[in-house]
């Protein structure tokens, strides 16, 4: 038997309405907070990924409309054979790619520039819980990276299940101070330094 639905009514927008923002991007933290407070859950999120055909300029404006600054690098499967960043298509490697190859710029695809697969390192999501934000601070700055991949173990078939990623500028955001990777930081001390200087 059919049923019947009833049509909502309208009202009118209040003159100071505001948005919803997920927790996780307006979430103000301090380097004692639990690290999963930064981290971009890929239960609660989806990830944004791309193909490896696909050009760095198509690459590029995905990044811009999502407002990131990393795709994950997907095959026809869904599996993830690399990662390409901002700093990968806007910096110095498209040109080096140019000069060996005699390329343009429009030619040059996100397999030309990515990180591969067997490149990328990972974190492990029982050592995140167990952390702080001022352990995966000190992590992205010894180790000189913007991001860091977060992984959990899948099952049977699938040895590990991408469950997240950290990003300087968004723990940064949610600290309230710049967080530059590169700079080595050994203890918190110099922790706190580098990241108030």
């Amino acid at each position: 038997m059919p049923q019947s639905y009833s049509p909502l009514s309208y009202t009118g927008l209040a003159p100071d309405a505001g948005f919803r923002r997920p927790a996780y991007l307006s979430q103000r933290v301090s380097l004692d907070s639990p690290a999963t407070a930064v981290m971009t859950d890929f239960e609660r999120v989806t990830a944004v990924t791309i193909g490896p055909s696909v050009s760095i300029e198509i690459a590029n404006q995905c990044m811009i409309a999502a407002a990131i600054r990393l795709l994950l690098v997907v095959d026809e499967h869904q599996h993830i054979v690399g990662l390409i960043t901002a700093s990968d298509i806007l910096g110095e490697k498209p040109f080096k790619h140019m000069q060996r190859t005699g390329e343009t710029f429009s030619e040059i695809l996100v397999s030309d520039l990515m990180s591969p697969q067997e490149e990328l390192d990972v974190l492990q999501l029982q050592d995140v819980n167990r952390a702080r934000v001022g352990d995966i601070v000190a992590t992205l700055k010894y180790f000189g990276r913007q991001h860091a991949l977060v992984v959990e173990a899948a099952g049977e078939r699938v040895a590990q299940r991408l469950r997240g990623i950290f990003s300087a500028t968004q723990i940064g955001r949610q600290l309230g101070m710049k967080v530059a990777p590169g700079e080595v930081a050994t203890t918190f001390a110099q922790l706190e330094t580098a990241l108030n200087s």
